[in-house]
């Protein structure tokens, strides 16, 4: 039985605008890095052993018309002065041969800070949750590192985070990927 499971992973984020939606899509995947690539959206999973590389390193990795595996946060609208938000987060565990997770989210209205701390806390509530680590989602994030840390198998969160706001009644599109690599 082959197992398909991916060796590498990178983070990239991109804005693009454009008069037509689909256009300021492809925008944001030009200034993301990843336009190149026929991307096939994938559920959660930081895969066991996944090494993580620089978003430079990772695209010379990329193959132009290949089939490109990511988790993906889009958010796009055309109403002037909207503010939008497209975040991925990353749980990983502290042990390399378990998995770890991704989140995606995307909202109107929320800053790149406030968007970014979700998408994390999303992330880490999973892997939590599946370590047998209780913690409740509304107390501080520096309460939740402390649990993190006292438990041992956390060992590092973090986000990814695109924000911008609308201009020109043109339609504005923000994307935040997890890129992975075989």
């Amino acid at each position: 039985m082959s197992v398909f499971v991916p060796k590498k992973i990178f983070f990239t984020k991109g804005v693009g605008t454009h008069k037509d939606e689909l256009h300021s899509f492809e925008r944001a995947l030009r200034d993301a890095g990843i336009e190149k690539c026929n991307l096939v959206q994938v559920s959660s999973i930081f895969p066991p052993h996944c090494k993580m590389i620089s978003k430079p390193h990772g695209l010379k990795e990329l193959v132009p018309g290949a089939i490109t595996y990511c988790v993906m946060s889009r958010c796009c609208s055309n109403e002037p002065k909207r503010l939008l938000a497209a975040s991925v987060g990353c749980a990983i565990p502290a042990n390399k041969s378990s998995y770890g997770y991704i989140s995606e989210h995307h909202a109107f209205g929320q800053t790149e800070k406030q968007a970014g701390e979700y998408a994390e806390d999303l992330a880490a509530a999973m892997l939590a949750s599946t370590l047998g680590i209780d913690f409740d989602v509304d107390e501080s994030w520096d309460e939740k590192k402390e649990i993190f840390k006292i438990s041992g198998k956390i060992v590092r969160t973090f986000n990814v985070t695109q924000s911008t706001k609308c201009k020109n009644n043109k339609y504005t599109t923000i994307i935040a990927a997890a890129v992975f690599v075989f």
